[in-house]
């Protein structure tokens, strides 16, 4: 389990933003015995509360650069990088609430063994990523309105499905980093957002 949060602008501290962010995770591997097939599985969840900057009589509409950015081939495969989410034209602008999970079934490549780090995937994940509601056209907000709007943006993550998508492929986990070619297939997306059908290379520290 990780948990990381950012407090910014607020009392003492100074700038021309102010917010709190948070994100948790947890994840869990489950080893089928000694056959190298293992189950992992995991849930990932944040949000980016407004605050009032010192001066400021009401918060301001968070930023595109502080927001979350979501889909890309180490968060939620089958979508492009930041394809999920709300969207101005092509563009990306991220969201303010946010929640993803996803599971993936690794076994030994045939023929190679169960002991190298060499393995085959079978995954599927998803996610939503949210505006925060409550804003009027300009983007104003009030304190009030940003706690109501924060409760109703969380509640309606369960409203719809979330976009998700499904694949396989391999997997090389080196001791310094993971790479993973895929074949994923988008099964729910939702206007705007930008899926990925077919082949994707990722590599990163951490996968999900």
């Amino acid at each position: 389990m990780k948990t990381v949060s950012e407090l910014a602008g607020f009392g003492p501290l100074k700038g021309d933003v102010a917010f709190f962010k948070t994100e948790a995770e947890s994840q869990v591997a489950l080893p089928f015995g000694n056959t190298g097939i293992t189950l992992t599985a995991g849930m990932r969840g944040g949000l980016l509360y407004p605050l009032t900057l010192g001066g400021e009589s009401a918060p301001e509409k968070s930023l595109i650069n502080d927001r979350f950015q979501l889909g890309g081939p180490t968060t939620v495969r089958g979508f492009r990088l930041s394809g999920l989410g709300p969207h101005d034209g092509p563009d990306a602008v991220g969201g303010d609430v946010y929640a993803a999970g996803g599971a993936s079934l690794l076994f030994p490549v045939p023929q190679v063994g169960k002991d190298t780090p060499l393995r085959l995937q079978a995954f599927i994940n998803g996610g939503r990523l949210l505006a925060l509601k409550g804003q009027d056209k300009e983007g104003n907000l009030t304190n009030a309105g940003v706690l109501t709007g924060m409760r109703k943006t969380i509640s309606s993550l369960k409203d719809e499905l979330p976009s998700c998508a499904a694949g396989f492929g391999l997997v090389y986990a080196h001791p310094i980093a993971r790479f993973e070619i895929n074949f994923s297939l988008p099964l729910v997306m939702r206007a705007k957002e930008e899926g990925r059908k077919g082949l994707s290379f990722g590599v990163g520290v951490e996968f999900f």
